[in-house]
């Protein structure tokens, strides 16, 4: 069975993603990031969840559950609100475990 694409984050940073066909979740109460990232990773019908960053930032604890298995895979992108480099951030840390030391971006 093909797996769908899902996107996490307040209505307004997340809106547009539907008319491209991807399944979107809003959530504007962060309160409930973690309970509504949960139902939708649970549900096995998302290879990928893009959260925004507000959202990822709010569900560290439930992220936790997913971070060692391959799918789904939880990639924060940045709100309307802007960026706040979760992302570069989080790749920064990818690099560094694989290689030992930050070779992208290194300060």
């Amino acid at each position: 069975m093909a797996k769908n694409i899902a996107v996490l984050g307040d209505s307004e940073s997340i809106k547009g993603f539907s008319a491209v066909g991807l399944d979107i979740f809003p959530c504007d109460d962060l309160t409930e990031a973690g309970a509504l990232l949960r139902r939708v990773a649970d549900s096995d019908r998302y290879a990928v969840i893009y959260l925004t960053e507000s959202v990822y930032l709010s569900s560290d604890k439930v992220r936790a559950r997913y971070e060692e298995r391959l799918t789904p895979a939880i990639i924060p992108i940045p709100g309307v609100t802007g960026n706040k480099g979760t992302g570069v951030k989080r790749l920064s840390s990818f690099v560094e475990k694989a290689v030992g030391s930050d070779i992208i971006f290194n300060d």
